[in-house]
C-alpha cells in the first residue's frame, strides 16, 4: 500500500488508551501543541470518559472520540483503518497489545507504543514484521522514557565519532522520579515471565536475518566504579540495550563493530547495594502468584504521581563514546521521565511519523532508524536537552 493513500483517512493520529494516566498526559500535550490542521481522535473502551476528557481540552470540539476495546478485535481493525498513525498506551502489552499491532500491520497504519517488554517486542517481530513490510506500516515500540532518550542519545553520540571504525558507547542513567500503577504492572508481568521472555528471544533469533559484514552487541557490563562519571555503575536490566542494538543493526553509521553497555549511575555504594537488593526481592516475589497479587494491589493501573511530584522529578543520561582514537561525552536530560517527558516523547514521535519527511522504512523499526535527527530536533524544541559535554 502506498503511504499516500492513507492521507484519505479521517484522522492523522488516534491515541488509544487516552483516559489512562499517561494517556491523559499525552492527550493534554497533543491538545496544547497540535499543529494547525491536525486531525486527531482519542479512543478507548469508555466513551463517556473519553467525552469528559475531550470537554477539558482546549479546542476539544475538533477532537474525535472513537470507541474500541482490546476484547473486540473488530473494533481495533476499524480503529486502524481510520488513522494514519495509532499510538497506544494500553498495557501490559504482552497481554493486551497484539491484536492492535496486527490490525495496524494489515491496514498499513503506523503504530507506536510505550512498551518496555522485550517479550512483546520479540513476538511482534516474529508474527507481524513481514506483513507490516508488505503494507508499509511502521511498528515503533518503546516511544517513551523506554527507550527514546537511550536510543536517540546513543545515535546522537555515534554521530560525534568517526565513521567506518569500531565504536563503543557506555550509557549511565540517573533519575529522581516515581512510577505509575501501569508501569508497576508491566514490571511485575515481566518479572513473572522469565521463561516466556527467553523463548520469545530465541524464536526471534531464528527468524531475524544475520547481520553480514558488521557486528552489534550489548553485553552486560560488570558492576564497577566509573571514574569517568564519578559514580557506581550497575548493569540495568531494561529493554533499552536491545533497542539500541537494533538501531545499530539497521544503520551503517554505527560502524563495522558496535558495542553498547547500559548502567544505572549511583553516587553512593550503600544506595547501590540497596537498589540491587530491592530489584532482586521484587523479581523473586513476582514468581509467586499470591505475592504478585498483593503487590499489584499496592498501586493500581491508572494511578500515578501527583503534578507536584512530577514537577520535582528529573533524568540525566550520560554517554561515553569511543572510536577511531576519539572519546566523546554527551548528555540527554529533561524533567519527569516516566510521565511528563514520556508524554512529550510519545506525542512528538506520533507527530513526526504523521508529518515529517522521513527515510523510507517499514516493519518493526526503532525511533533512531525511523525518525533519527528529525525527532531529536523536535524533542530539543520541546525542552529536552541533547548536548556534547566534552571530547578528547
Amino acid at each position: 500500500m502506498s503511504r499516500l493513500k492513507t492521507t484519505e483517512r479521517p484522522y492523522d493520529i488516534v491515541l488509544f488508551g487516552a483516559t489512562g494516566f499517561v494517556g491523559t498526559l499525552t492527550t493534554e500535550y497533543l491538545a496544547a501543541h497540535a499543529p494547525e490542521g491536525l486531525r486527531w481522535a482519542i479512543a478507548g473502551r469508555g466513551e463517556h470518559r473519553l467525552r469528559q476528557l475531550r470537554e477539558r481540552l482546549p479546542g476539544g470540539a475538533s477532537v474525535g472520540v472513537l470507541r474500541a476495546d482490546v476484547a473486540e478485535p473488530d473494533s481495533l481493525r476499524e480503529l486502524a483503518r481510520q488513522a494514519r498513525v495509532v499510538a497506544t498506551t494500553v498495557g501490559p502489552y504482552v497481554t493486551y497489545g497484539e491484536e492492535l499491532v496486527a490490525a495496524c500491520a494489515d491496514s498499513g497504519t503506523d503504530y507506536l507504543d510505550l512498551t518496555g517488554e522485550p517479550e512483546f517486542v520479540d513476538l511482534v517481530y516474529v508474527r507481524h514484521d513481514t506483513r507490516a513490510r508488505e503494507t508499509g506500516s511502521r511498528l515503533v515500540h518503546a516511544c517513551g522514557f523506554d527507550s527514546v532518550p537511550h536510543d536517540l542519545g546513543v545515535y546522537f553520540t555515534v554521530q560525534q565519532l568517526p565513521e567506518g571504525v569500531p565504536l563503543a558507547v557506555d550509557g549511565y542513567v540517573r533519575a529522581d522520579a516515581a512510577f505509575s500503577g501501569g508501569t508497576f504492572a508491566s514490571a511485575l508481568n515481566q518479572f513473572a515471565r522469565p521463561l516466556s521472555m527467553r523463548a520469545a528471544a530465541r524464536d526471534r533469533a531464528r527468524h531475524e536475518p544475520r547481520l553480514m559484514g558488521r557486528r552489534a552487541s550489548a553485553p552486560v557490563g560488570a558492576p564497577r566504579f566509573a571514574g569517568e562519571i564519578g559514580a557506581w555503575a550497575l548493569p540495568l536490566p531494561t529493554i533499552d540495550p536491545q533497542i539500541v542494538v537494533r538501531s545499530a543493526r539497521a544503520l551503517e553509521r554505527y560502524g563495522p563493530d558496535f558495542r553498547y553497555r547500559h548502567y544505572a549511575a549511583v553516587r553512593h555504594l550503600p544506595v547501590a547495594v540497596g537498589g540491587v537488593a530491592a530489584v532482586g526481592t521484587l523479581a523473586a516475589a513476582a514468581q509467586l502468584a499470591p505475592a504478585r497479587r498483593w503487590l499489584s494491589g499496592r498501586l493500581r493501573p491508572g494511578e500515578g504521581p501527583s503534578a507536584e511530584k512530577r514537577a520535582r522529578s528529573w533524568f540525566s543520561l550520560r554517554f561515553v563514546g569511543e572510536g577511531g582514537g576519539r572519546r566523546v561525552f554527551t548528555e540527554v536530560a529533561g524533567g519527569d521521565p516516566g510521565y511528563d517527558e514520556t508524554a512529550k516523547m510519545f506525542a512528538e514521535s506520533a507527530l513526526s511519523l504523521a508529518f515529517d519527511d522521513l527515510p523510507h522504512t517499514a516493519g518493526q523499526v526503532t525511533t533512531a532508524a525511523a525518525m533519527g535527527n528529525t525527532l531529536i530536533d523536535r524533542l530539543r524544541a520541546a525542552g529536552i536537552t541533547f548536548r556534547t559535554a566534552a571530547s578528547r
